[in-house]
């Protein structure tokens, strides 16, 4: 065993996932060498036509074979039905021992355990939300799942550490020649930015769609350069899933209060003047934060440059009524967003590589002067966890967590001290996914607790009267009385999950737990 700078115990070699580079701070690793590419291939000149019948016959003409890699895109969220139509084919024509290399799984994708069972799938490297991530927590594969932010993704593929076989991307327009959109058609998702990556570096890309437009497709989002084959099925998936319980606005009081305070907050910090930048995510606590600040422009005669990230219906109310001049759009998160990104050319489609790639000449994330993240639980040293449980099951994805939280100038988590009688706060999170040293303020409905590294934002807040300040001290101290004794998780000595910064280097692990 060895320790990363967070004093987590990493083992020197992890069965199923390798040699691990250990976290040494948030901006320590630097990158070395030249991105991998795909490989080159070309369709022949008197070949005009892309489509094949059916998804079997994309899958044998890919070159898919048992032990490879295959990739998705999760932009209909649990809607989709495209990762269930390719491993159910996939299943049938004898394929087995793949790597499933998703965005992220959600409930829809339940089926998948079956093909985990049966070994058609045996490794995970993706988000693994609901069964899936159940079962994998309970020892239900054989090998660890890699889990990496959104920027940590396209890192990880441009570096080489990952290489896709064959990507499938869930097209909700495309032509016969692959000219794909994300905006048209019966199941338009908004921006396809997760797919970016995945077209581009993929040894082979199929285009999966239930929307054939005649030649050419427009507008385009990613282009036929990048697409072998194409598939027209009767359905992708249904939009109505995009919206889910995580992107509606909060209307419980003690969570409002919550929000209240980070929009004071952000009020009392030097970033909120003309220009402002910001990411508010889709949980009922950010878009809470989101309406709050859109109170408090108005009053100040405010106006903001862009908002970024997953974008709401929220964001793209400011967006019409002139509080901010741009949207950078990687996910749209409901149909609103789907509207907009479709119908406003100041509502961009950005790839996951623009947004939050560390290792690129320059991420959106870099440019946000403020962010708002939840957060499973915190510990008092800052450090964040957002892929466990309380009870130590691994849920959740990392999102683009860590990416927004290093790049932003403000990064605040806004949740309950409590949920249930689990305090929020503890003397230390059960595993890291984003270290206290990105993160510059908890606020819960107690009141503001400031990192003392953030000495400025400190002076800034001590200026404003009846700013509810609280130390990190008291925070903890009354989670505590509070919630009383905790029982601690009992897992195994095996590991489940391999938790990466963005950068490449292992922040955490995460145990498989103990049969009850």
């Amino acid at each position: 065993m060895a320790k990363n700078i967070l004093g987590r115990e990493i083992p020197e070699f992890i069965e199923g996932y390798g040699k691990p580079l250990l976290f040494g701070g948030a901006f320590a690793r630097k990158p070395e060498g030249n991105a991998v590419g795909a490989k080159i291939r070309c369709v022949n000149n008197d070949s005009t036509d892309k489509r094949l019948p059916d998804v079997k016959a994309a899958i044998i003409a890919s070159g898919l074979k048992s032990g490879m890699t295959v990739s998705f895109h999760h932009h209909l969220r649990n809607g989709d039905f495209v990762v269930n139509q390719v491993i159910d084919a996939c299943a049938e024509l004898g394929i087995n021992n793949l790597t499933l290399f998703p965005t992220a799984l959600f409930g829809v994708h339940k089926k998948l355990i079956e093909h985990i069972k049966s070994g058609v799938i045996t490794k995970i490297m993706g988000s693994v939300n609901g069964p899936i991530g159940q079962l994998v927590s309970e020892g239900g594969m054989e090998v660890p799942v890699t889990l990496r932010s959104h920027g940590g993704r396209p890192r990880a593929v441009k570096a080489g550490d990952v290489h896709i076989d064959v990507a499938f991307i869930a097209a909700p327009a495309s032509d016969k020649y692959g000219n794909i959109c994300g905006t048209v058609g019966k199941s338009a998702c908004g921006s396809l930015g997760y797919a970016f990556t995945d077209a581009q570096y993929a040894d082979c890309v199929v285009v999966i769609t239930d929307n054939i437009q005649p030649y050419p497709a427009s507008p385009v989002s990613i282009s036929q350069v990048h697409a072998d084959f194409v598939v027209e099925v009767e359905s992708i998936g249904d939009p109505a899933g995009i919206v889910s319980g995580t992107t509606r606005v909060t209307r419980d009081p003690l969570r409002l209060l919550i929000a209240k305070y980070a929009s004071q907050l952000i009020e009392a910090s030097p970033y909120f003047q003309d220009g402002i930048s910001f990411q508010t995510g889709a949980g009922g606590i950010p878009l809470a934060v989101t309406a709050f600040m859109k109170e408090a422009m108005i009053k100040r005669g405010i106006k903001g440059s862009f908002g970024l990230g997953g974008i709401t219906s929220y964001f793209v109310e400011l967006l019409k009524e002139g509080l901010v001049e741009k949207l950078m759009d990687v996910q749209s998160f409901d149909l609103g967003a789907v509207q907009s990104i479709a119908e406003n050319p100041k509502h961009i489609e950005i790839s996951a590589d623009w947004y939050a790639n560390p290792w690129n000449n320059g991420a959106a994330v870099n440019m946000l002067d403020v962010v708002i993240l939840g957060a499973t639980e915190v510990d008092t040293d800052f450090n964040a966890n957002v892929n466990t449980e309380a009870d130590g099951a691994l849920l959740h994805g990392t999102g683009g967590h860590q990416d927004t939280a290093a790049g932003a100038k403000l990064t605040i988590i806004a949740q309950p001290l409590l949920r249930g009688r689990i305090p929020c706060v503890t003397d230390s999170v059960y595993s890291v996914t984003t270290p206290g040293e990105v993160i510059d303020a908890i606020v819960t409905e107690y009141g503001i607790t400031i990192n003392p590294r953030r000495k400025d934002l400190l002076d800034a807040c001590a200026e404003v009267k009846g700013l509810p300040l609280v130390s990190m001290e008291e925070l903890s101290a009354r989670a505590k009385k509070m919630s009383g004794p905790t029982d601690p998780v009992e897992t195994e000595d095996r590991i489940i999950g391999v938790i990466e910064w963005r950068d490449g280097t292992v922040i955490d692990t995460v145990k498989q737990l103990k049969k009850k």
